[in-house]
């Protein structure tokens, strides 16, 4: 062995030359560099392109080659991620992502339109529909409709914090929208926002939704969106559901069927049906609109705002997340729906003089003031309520005794109107005997003077000062 060191890298690198690098062979995508590039700037993901140049040109390379050339042509900057694995039904992700203008059969016209799509983070089996707004009720129907898709619902849901799902976004403990958090409870799931601007915390139904823009999106033409849907749905089975995922390394289909779906939790008896959410107002009769009917909330919310759930059976009434207010919801048009405990005390005490109740009260003071509120009742009675409780009110001004004596005077003379009953009172004829009847004697009531007999004569005899 030689004494001499061996000479360093650098040294070896001086007196070889710089390293010729081994020949490389053309790419089999060479060909295709143009097209591929195209589709690229469209947003067509790397799957999609390997499959249409397979569908299109028989290209006999594989994804592998497609996926190298991609990243030549576009090299991505290293980022570090951290991979959370999910157990199987215990979460799933939701998102929405704009998809361009799909036409309305509908309404006759292009619109913006919108695809949602719900993935199961263990599986990545994914639920996908194309609709054209993301209105609460639309937001919750779709929920609705994944669950009933999956056959079960899973523990936790992880939506992004747009309004139909949050009201405020909060790093912690965010504000949940009301009938997202109502739609919650229904179904026994736990709703887990991400943070707000931290796309990458729901990064499974993200990629979804990227997958599904570039690979069934993008580069297609669809007469309407029901026609989209029809084929979203095959495609989601098909062609997402079959496919090797790149980070599982199975077919979302088969370990959905295989593993999750028993992990589900179990659907309820009945779906949460919300079928929209309007903003009414509160005008001064205490009674919203809506539909034609009218509905009753608290006189304190008089010229405000409030959010009406709209159900099939019911209409709830919230003030932000307090629910105020519940009827049965009418069909048809016209109808009145109130409660008296929504109308100001003195208004509501009023109004809960119900036939019934005026006759029971009439009893308390007297046989003449039963006879005047029976004979009104008895005749017309929705006509003449009114009036009888016009009259039973006079009881609180002038008390029981002298109206029990006004209405015998006003059957007397079989003049039993309101206006008489008052006029009597007002003239003080309740005092005065009727013809032929013995006259009301009051009882004498003894008088004290208020200074005594000594202050006036003293008993000096002089005057008083």
């Amino acid at each position: 062995m030689p004494d001499n060191p061996l000479p360093d890298h650098a040294t070896l690198a001086a007196a070889l030359g710089p390293v010729i690098p081994p020949p490389r062979p053309q790419s089999t995508l060479e060909p295709y560099r143009d097209k591929i590039k195209k589709w690229r700037a469209e947003g067509v993901e790397m799957m999609a392109i390997w499959q249409r140049l397979q569908e299109d040109y028989h290209y006999p390379g594989s994804y592998s080659s497609v996926r190298r050339f991609c990243h030549r042509l576009n090299p991505p900057a290293p980022t570090a991620v951290v991979r959370v694995h999910t157990a199987p039904g215990e979460e799933m992700q939701v998102d929405f992502g704009y998809i361009g203008k799909i036409y309305d059969p509908r309404r006759g016209k292009m619109r913006k339109a919108y695809v949602f799509v719900a993935t199961l983070s263990h599986s990545r089996h994914q639920y996908a529909e194309i609709v054209f707004d993301q209105k609460i009720a639309t937001w919750l129907a779709l929920h609705r409709r994944a669950f009933e898709y999956f056959g079960g619902v899973p523990r936790r849901v992880v939506p992004d914090n747009l309004k139909a799902a949050v009201r405020k976004a909060l790093l912690i403990d965010p504000i949940l929208a009301e009938a997202y958090r109502r739609f919650a409870l229904h179904y026994n799931f736990l709703i887990s926002p991400t943070r707000p601007r931290t796309p990458q915390h729901k990064g499974k139904v993200e990629n979804g939704v990227h997958y599904v823009k570039r690979n069934f999106i993008a580069g297609r033409t669809f007469a309407d969106i029901d026609a989209a849907n029809a084929r979203l749905k095959i495609w989601v089975k098909e062609i997402a559901g079959a496919r090797i995922h790149g980070t599982t390394r199975q077919a979302p289909w088969q370990v959905f069927h295989t593993v999750e779906r028993a992990q589900l939790q179990p659907l309820p008896i009945n779906p949460f049906r919300l079928l929209a959410i309007k903003p009414v107002k509160v005008h001064r009769d205490c009674h919203i609109t809506l539909d034609g009917n009218y509905y009753s909330a608290p006189h304190r919310y008089i010229g405000q705002r409030l959010d009406a759930h709209i159900h099939e059976k019911m209409i709830y009434l919230y003030d932000g997340a307090e629910l105020v207010a519940s009827h049965l919801r009418h069909s048809g048009t016209g109808h009145w729906s109130t409660r008296l405990d929504d109308y100001p005390p003195e208004k509501a005490a009023y109004l809960k003089q119900t036939p019934p109740k005026c006759r029971e009260n009439a009893k308390k003071i007297g046989p003449a003031t039963t006879k005047v509120v029976n004979t009104l009742l008895d005749s017309r009675p929705l006509d003449r309520l009114r009036a009888a409780q016009n009259i039973l009110r006079l009881a609180e001004k002038v008390g029981p005794k002298r109206l029990e004596r006004a209405c015998a005077r006003a059957l007397y003379f079989d003049d039993i109107q309101y206006q008489r009953v008052k006029q009597i009172l007002n003239a003080g004829l309740d005092h005065e005997p009727l013809p032929g009847k013995t006259p009301v004697v009051e009882p004498a009531v003894p008088f004290e003077f208020a200074r005594s007999a000594q202050e006036f004569f003293p008993q000096n005899g002089g005057l008083p000062c």
